[in-house]
């Protein structure tokens, strides 16, 4: 018996303990905050920790425990780490997977796909934003549009499938998302003329199970949006995860913007479901119902940005809603059960629309468009925010979002798609001196109006994390990584981490000691509270 038990020791140690995240583990999430199962931290991409070791009275304290370094450097490190049991998996740029001691950052394995020299990711940087854990496995969708399956005890390999052609544009950026034995994975390319879609394979097997195209085809509902065959290269792809709602088994996704961007005179219509969220049934891959934030799009504004799924009061009755503040510049409130709009307003300074109708449609000015001159709108085609992640505090009721106030002087061209090449109709140009500017603002979930503003020197690329201990965290392109007083915006704390941010927060705990992550630069950075 003393050499069984020996021999099961020594493999312990040898191998490390595999992650265990079954659905039901995912689905509760919220029950074990000193983990971080999922992508926003559960299904309804709230992003926020109930962890509250870390508070407003201490944060002070701050300070790294660890630090993990990238081999290579020269691509942005955009992962929201997941931690499972005690073990932190990381996604690395291009597509290579890390499991870390989440005590000390030491590596247990990684695994770097093969991958073909001349991989094409066209519109976008060589970037991974994170893995999917489920069961006993780790998922990544990789730049040559693959998606892999590996043993989390490991990092060998169980499964790897072919999602799309690269050499025509296809590649995957997106982390996936697990549920009840699927594995659902977006798909980037739209500035290479793909038509987009999302894919569920099984867990186990990695067969395709169903896939939704987000342009409808021909003699399909929506079709009629496009102009002639311009549907077949009109882009509108998946390229940032979705949330979940496992009570109305509803997936909720964000679709990407039409193409070709910036001149949309070959494609009238709205250009159905470009920039629009779809409701989809995870096990049939049938759409629910789909709202369309910017029809026609002809400045490049995604709707890519995470739905946060709520259950608030709307004008005092309970109601459950999506929101998510859009990168066209309003905030939207939608009943997540029919898609109905509720609510919505400017976060941020545009200039394209008057507002939006009672239907929550834009009301655009005339005159707007891309020019061969350049027209100067707000906001850029960065967006008043993009992909990174917002987040909401139930306990504040504020829902949180980093902001980038820039506009930008839109261009148009003639454009002729060829397979595999840039499909793009323009461009833009920043304004000359312009007093382009961040901030992080909370807004009142149910209406939009902004609470507070905390201002940052330029528009940011970090996402936010609201926690318990009464915090927001967010980081800025200058390297700070920074705590706000959830309730009233005031900064907290901060730290020059050294390196641009261009990822999102994320909280777990080790021992009993809550810790607070982020990647800057090419390091992960994971904080915890030092004694006084």
């Amino acid at each position: 018996m003393r050499v069984i038990l020996t021999l099961i020791i020594i493999m312990g140690i040898s191998t490390g303990i595999a992650a265990q995240v079954s659905y039901q583990r995912i689905a509760n999430a919220d029950a074990e905050p000193g983990n971080w199962l999922t992508y926003s931290g559960n299904y309804a991409a709230t992003r926020y920790s109930a962890l509250n070791q870390v508070n407003t009275s201490n944060v002070k304290r701050l300070a790294p425990v660890w630090i993990y370094q990238l081999k290579s450097a020269g691509a942005p490190f955009e992962c929201t780490p997941l931690v499972a049991d005690k073990i932190m998996y990381i996604s690395e740029p291009p597509s290579t997977v890390t499991a870390l001691d989440i005590a000390t950052g030491r590596k247990i394995w990684t695994y770097t796909p093969e991958m073909p020299k001349d991989v094409k990711f066209m519109g976008f940087g060589p970037v991974n934003r994170g893995v999917a854990l489920l069961d006993n496995n780790v998922y990544i969708g990789t730049l040559n549009a693959h998606l892999v399956c590996l043993d989390a005890k490991s990092g060998a390999i169980k499964w790897n499938v072919t999602v799309a052609d690269n050499k025509l544009g296809y590649a995957i950026t997106c982390a996936p998302v697990a549920i009840d034995g699927k594995i659902i994975i977006g798909i980037s390319g739209g500035e290479a003329g793909i038509r987009g879609f999302l894919d569920a394979y099984n867990a186990k097997t990695g067969k395709l199970e169903w896939r939704l195209y987000t342009i409808p085809g021909k003699g399909e509902p929506g079709n009629e949006t496009w102009q002639g065959d311009s549907w077949k290269t009109g882009g509108a792809p998946t390229w940032v995860p979705g949330s979940y709602d496992k009570e109305l088994n509803l997936l909720y996704w964000g679709i990407g913007n039409p193409g070709p961007d910036w001149n949309g005179d070959n494609r009238k219509g709205d250009n159905l479901y470009s920039c629009s969220v779809l409701a989809i049934n995870p096990t049939t891959g049938k759409m629910a119902w789909y709202f369309q934030f910017t029809p026609h799009d002809t400045h490049d504004w995604d709707a890519n940005q995470i739905p946060v799924l709520l259950d608030i009061k709307i004008k005092g009755i309970p109601r459950k809603v999506l929101a998510t503040a859009n990168r066209n510049g309003f905030y939207y409130v939608l009943d997540r059960k029919t898609g109905e709009f509720l609510a919505g307003a400017a976060y941020a300074k545009q200039t394209w629309a008057r507002g939006l109708d009672a239907k929550g449609r834009p009301i655009v000015i005339p005159g707007k468009e891309p020019t061969e001159k350049g027209n100067l709108v707000y906001p850029s085609l960065q967006g008043a925010t993009n992909w990174f992640s917002p987040s909401y505090s139930k306990s504040a009721g504020l829902f949180y979002v980093s902001v980038r106030e820039m506009g930008s002087l839109y261009f148009k061209k003639e454009v002729e798609y060829k397979p595999g090449e840039y499909f793009m109709g323009g461009g833009e140009q920043l304004l000359p001196g312009d007093n382009a500017s961040g901030a992080v603002k909370a807004l009142d979930a149910a209406t939009g109006e902004t609470k507070w503003t905390f201002r940052l020197q330029s528009p940011p690329w970090s996402g936010v994390l609201s926690t318990a201990g009464g915090l927001v965290f967010g980081g800025s392109v200058e390297g700070n990584f920074f705590a706000l007083d959830a309730v009233t915006g005031k900064s907290k704390w901060q730290f020059q981490t050294g390196g641009q941010i261009i990822s999102n927060p994320m909280s777990f705990s080790v021992n009993g000691q809550q810790r607070v992550a982020i990647t800057a630069g090419n390091s992960l950075i994971v904080f915890g509270l030092i004694a006084q």
